[in-house]
């Protein structure tokens, strides 16, 4: 009998027609002589409710207390689950983080899995229960709960996969599976049938949210396939996977998108060494995630130091750097959190030229302005005003031939 790990998320299970739609595809999984373990979000917009609430009660929620909070989303949701099911006629079991094994480091709101003691995983299926773990969540060695961050429950899923020794982990959501685009900007965009680690990874980290980019990562690393599909539909999905591509015509797989970007410039400051270290360790230090860096040399021995930071980072990220900078004899510091970006992302770009000068001619003939560059060996980003990220995620599929099979 084989282990299958589900994963349904927040919109699949957020209210209780869908809890029991997603129970009876359960159901018919467990009816295939299958063994089931399912991980599950908190319903709906939970989360950002609970957030909310806390910061109705202060403007900085202790970061252990705010953990317990949030974890209660997805205790919700799992326990109804169990209900569901149990309803129908199957037996479940609803399990907690902590009580599944899941085990992580102290950091609160971005905990990571050091290891998942799955004893009681094991023993509830050979009772013949199907087991309803909550998503998102653990607990360290002195008994505290954490939270994994945003998109957590991916990565409980896959983690969980791999210490079961599933075969494939399924992740089911509102969309059928992963496209060239997001289809509410391209209506033109492609489903893939399949695609890399490496290629969803970049896509991942870069702005798809159809799967968190930690997730993608571990499965990568344990060769975990992902098959991501719908919750409301039986239309095949795309299989996340290691093997090679079969689509080799187009070397540009997909195109990801974010607007959550926000631009930091530090102008005139002396260019000598350690003055780099000198700011972006205490943004480390202060859990501030730093993108794009790019330092201009100037005269006179001074240069400008631009770096880009999520928006809701923005404003601790200033509050860290200004003594700095202005001791460090820098002549002023600007921001701007008007901005997005845009990535083309594919493995066949490793060793075929003119793709970048593709995509700039692209947003060139759509007059749109690029501000920074990043690249990898397998995609290519560009920093440009938030107000035509539309336009340019259109242009560039268009420019590709991302439609075409």
């Amino acid at each position: 009998m084989a282990i299958v790990v589900q994963k349904y998320g927040g919109s699949s299970v957020a209210d209780v027609d869908k809890i029991r739609n997603v129970a009876r595809r359960i159901i018919q999984t467990r009816e295939k002589d299958n063994q089931v373990v399912v991980v599950v979000s908190a319903m709906g917009d939970t989360t950002d409710d609970l957030i909310d609430l806390a910061h109705r009660i202060t403007d900085q929620p202790d970061p252990r207390e705010l953990d317990v909070l949030l974890s209660t989303g997805e205790i919700v949701s799992s326990t109804l689950m169990a209900m569901a099911l149990k309803q129908m006629g199957h037996p479940a079991v609803s399990l907690s983080g902590a009580q599944a094994g899941i085990h992580t480091d102290a950091s609160f709101s971005r905990a990571r899995i050091l290891k998942i003691e799955a004893r009681r995983i094991f023993k509830e299926l050979e009772k013949g229960n199907t087991v309803i773990v909550a998503g998102f969540q653990g607990i360290t060695d002195g008994m505290d709960v954490t939270t994994l961050g945003r998109g957590g429950s991916d990565t409980t899923a896959v983690a969980l996969a791999v210490s079961l020794g599933a075969g494939v982990c399924e992740r089911f959501t509102d969309v059928d599976g992963v496209y060239t685009a997001d289809p509410r900007l391209v209506p033109e965009a492609r489903k893939l049938p399949e695609i890399g680690y490496e290629e969803m990874l970049e896509l991942a980290t870069y702005g798809s949210k159809v799967l968190h980019h930690r997730a993608v990562e571990l499965a990568g690393v344990y060769n975990m396939p992902i098959l991501v599909a719908s919750s409301f539909t039986d239309s095949p999905g795309t299989l996340i996977h290691g093997g090679a591509s079969m689509e080799v015509r187009n070397k540009v797989r997909g195109i990801a998108h974010d607007l959550d970007v926000a631009k930091i410039t530090v102008i005139g400051v002396p260019d000598k060494p350690g003055v780099a270290a000198g700011i972006f360790e205490p943004l480390a230090k202060a859990g501030v995630s730093v993108d794009t860096i790019v330092q201009n040399a100037g005269t006179g021995n001074l240069a400008d130091l631009t770096f880009t930071v999520a928006k809701g980072d923005l404003k601790k990220a200033m509050d860290v750097i200004k003594p700095i900078v202005q001791s460090a004899g820098a002549k002023d510091t600007v921001s701007d959190a008007k901005l997005g970006k845009v990535s083309i992302v594919g493995t066949g770009m490793q060793n075929a030229p003119g793709y970048a000068a593709r995509m700039f001619s692209a947003l060139s003939k759509e007059n749109i302005n690029i501000q920074l560059i990043t690249t990898s060996e397998i995609r290519i980003t560009v920093i440009i005003d938030e107000a035509r990220v539309k336009d340019a995620v259109r242009a560039l599929h268009r420019a590709f031939e991302l439609e075409k099979a």
